[in-house]
C-alpha cells in the first residue's frame, strides 16, 4: 500500500501542507497519525480527486489526447547529435518528423519499419505498434 507524507499529499492536492494537516485533524481528509506524523493512503486521496487506479488507466495510444494516427513506413532515418529526422512514406506522400535520438533508439526505429504518425496540432509524433 502506497502512503504519502503531508508534503506529498499537499503536492497531490495542490494545497499548503498546513491545510492538509488541518483537514486531517478535522477528519475531512482520510489519514492516520503515527506518532507526530500524518500518513495518507495514495489511493484514497486519488479517489477523492477522481483519479482512476493504475489498473484502469488506459495504456498505449488510447492514453493520448491526439486522435490523428496515420500509418506509414520509414523511408529515411537520419540521426545526428541529439536529434533524429524520420521521413515516412504515407500513401505516397513524404512526412518528416523531428524526434529525439533517444526516442528513436528506444523505439528501435529502422528503415522499412511500419509506424504510426501521431499528429496533434503542429506536432507529429512517431509510434511503433
Amino acid at each position: 500500500m502506497d502512503t504519502l507524507s503531508v508534503d506529498q499529499a499537499a503536492t497531490l492536492l495542490h494545497v499548503h501542507p498546513k491545510r492538509v494537516r488541518n483537514l486531517a485533524r478535522a477528519g475531512k481528509l482520510p489519514a492516520v497519525r503515527v506518532g507526530r506524523r500524518w500518513l495518507f493512503h495514495r489511493d484514497r486521496i486519488e479517489a477523492l480527486l477522481g483519479i482512476a487506479p493504475p489498473a484502469t488507466r488506459p495504456l498505449g495510444l488510447d492514453a493520448l489526447s491526439a486522435r490523428n494516427h496515420i500509418n506509414g513506413r520509414i523511408q529515411a532515418l537520419r540521426m545526428d547529435g541529439l536529434m533524429a529526422e524520420v521521413t515516412l512514406d504515407v500513401g505516397g506522400q513524404s512526412l518528416v518528423a523531428m524526434i529525439t535520438r533517444s526516442s528513436a533508439e528506444r523505439l528501435g526505429l529502422a528503415l522499412g519499419d511500419s509506424v504510426l504518425a501521431v499528429i496533434k496540432s503542429t506536432e507529429v509524433m512517431v509510434a511503433k505498434p
